[in-house]
């Protein structure tokens, strides 16, 4: 019998070391609500599946520090160990990513990465100097409980925080800032094996050398969401579905650019929704609209127009409004500039057709046939029939009397009768 079982134990050890599995996914761009649900819902798979870790390879400059929250969160609360590897060469984790990478289970970095809060500190629309301490000796604080708690290097932690300090995978593992540096996956997995990591739900071993890997991606609805949560993205739909409702106003039933600038507002407004929006901005670019519209319906030599060009600007700059002076999310100067342009040329071209057309003598109407001329009918004395424009008037000579065949020429016109006169030397 207890052949019997060692023979069983034999056969099933392999079938059982075959089973295990590592759930693999990427974050490579910034920190927001679509990485933050991606990482929740890896994190819930794998619990599920009963996965040996998440392995979360890290390529990031930051992101939302509300984002940023939930994800460390979940790693905290995660009964799966989670392992942050910033990969592949080349890659960084800064701002929002030191505080993912702090609170995995297990930080790892690859060879010619570097890990620090690489971003610019002022930011557009910036914060006074005490709001900035506020929010900066919250995220110290913050970072600091996390690193307490992974047993890493506190006094980096701050640094990273308060000064922006960045170093290389090699400073990193030297400073405990990381745990290790691995070539790449398969060499991460291995070094990892064997490791006692500390759950939510208590001590696990880890079992990777020979474990299967798992790699998932962003689902379709969470991919839209994370390019839309791009605040140059969404602010390119923004001014995409205002041109469409204005040209749609312009020409009532080209029904495109109205159905086009409806789903591209509808979409800006949604990314907004997860973006820090500063609706002050936002009330200036709809200004600046407000401004090019009645620059066309209103004579105004131009003015309504720089008026616009300055609200528009203005109101770009402060449209998103970061929490945080960590945070390294802002449209970027190029965008601004170049859709401010762009609008810019495009209705003071609309403005010069209008003064053109102000300047056109009028060929419709009343104003249309005065100075016109035309052909007398039969002899005026001094009313008779004239043609003008291939078209058959009667007419009444202030010039005398006119003979069948002249030329005449149109000075005025009252009650449907042309006033007209003799053109002098027709030859």
């Amino acid at each position: 019998m207890n052949r019997l079982y060692l023979y069983l134990a034999i056969i099933l050890f392999p079938s059982l070391l075959s089973a295990q599995t590592v759930v693999s996914i990427k974050i490579d761009g910034s920190i927001n609500p679509a990485s933050a649900g991606f990482i929740r819902n890896t994190i819930n798979r794998a619990t599920n599946e009963k996965a040996e870790c998440v392995v979360i390879h890290l390529n990031t400059p930051g992101g939302l520090l509300k984002s940023t929250r939930v994800i460390v969160g979940d790693i905290l609360e995660s009964a799966v160990p989670v392992v942050v590897y910033v990969s592949p060469g080349g890659a960084h984790a800064g701002s929002a990513g030191v505080f993912v990478t702090t609170a995995a289970h297990i930080a790892a970095m690859a060879p010619s990465t570097n890990i620090g809060a690489a971003h610019p500190v002022s930011m557009q629309g910036g914060m006074d100097s005490t709001m900035s301490n506020k929010t900066t000796n919250d995220a110290v604080a913050f970072i600091k409980t996390i690193a307490e708690k992974r047993k890493r290097n506190l006094q980096w932690a701050e640094d990273a925080v308060r000064r922006s300090v960045s170093i290389t995978e090699a400073e990193a593992i030297q400073n405990k800032v990381i745990d290790l540096v691995a070539v790449n996956e398969q060499d991460l997995l291995k070094q990892i094996d064997g490791k006692v990591v500390e759950t939510s739900i208590g001590s696990k071993t880890l079992h990777t050398a020979n474990a299967k890997v798992e790699r998932v991606e962003m689902g379709f609805t969470e991919k839209i969401l994370n390019l839309v949560s791009d605040p140059n993205v969404a602010y390119i739909l923004m001014m995409l579905g205002f041109y469409g409702m204005l040209f749609e106003l312009y020409s009532p039933g080209a029904i495109v650019p109205g159905i086009i600038g409806v789903i591209c507002l509808i979409l800006a407004f949604y990314s907004m929704h997860t973006l820090p929006l500063n609706y002050a901005g936002l009330a200036l670019i709809v200004f600046a609209i407000i401004l090019f519209i009645l620059e066309i319906k209103i004579t105004s030599h131009g003015i309504l127009a720089i008026g616009g060009v300055i609200s528009m600007a203005l109101g770009s700059m402060m449209l998103i409004r970061t929490e945080s002076a960590l945070e390294f999310l802002r449209i970027s100067w190029s965008v601004i500039l170049s859709t401010t342009l762009v609008t810019a040329l495009f209705f003071f071209f609309l403005i010069s057709l209008v003064v053109k057309g102000q300047k056109l003598k009028p060929i419709t109407g009343v104003e249309g046939i005065i100075g016109e001329e035309g052909e007398a009918l039969a002899r005026l004395e001094p009313e008779g029939m004239v043609r003008v424009h291939g078209e058959l008037w009667k007419a009444k000579s202030i010039s005398g009397n006119i003979e069948q065949g002249e030329r005449i020429k149109v000075k005025a016109l009252h009650n449907l009768t042309l006033v007209v006169e003799q053109v002098k030397n027709y030859a």
